[in-house]
């Protein structure tokens, strides 16, 4: 059980770690804004980020779930 709760803490410090790397302008003024970068095509190091922002979510869920499920026993 405590492998599990080293493993939320390690994912989420990694995705807190990515999402702060991410492309700055993207807030809240970006949201209302119309920014014309929505639909761009990610490249290079911005597509890693992408999709380690994804599955590391996935991951961080699916651990949080699964901690909870087993507490429970």
């Amino acid at each position: 059980m405590q492998y599990l709760n080293i493993a939320q803490i390690v994912i989420s410090v990694l995705l807190i770690a990515v999402i702060i790397v991410q492309a700055k302008g993207t807030g809240l003024s970006g949201v209302f804004g119309g920014e014309g970068n929505v639909f761009r095509t990610k490249r290079g190091f911005e597509k890693i980020l992408f999709y380690a922002t994804i599955v590391l979510a996935v991951g961080f869920f699916l651990v949080a779930i699964l901690n909870v499920y087993l507490s429970t026993k």
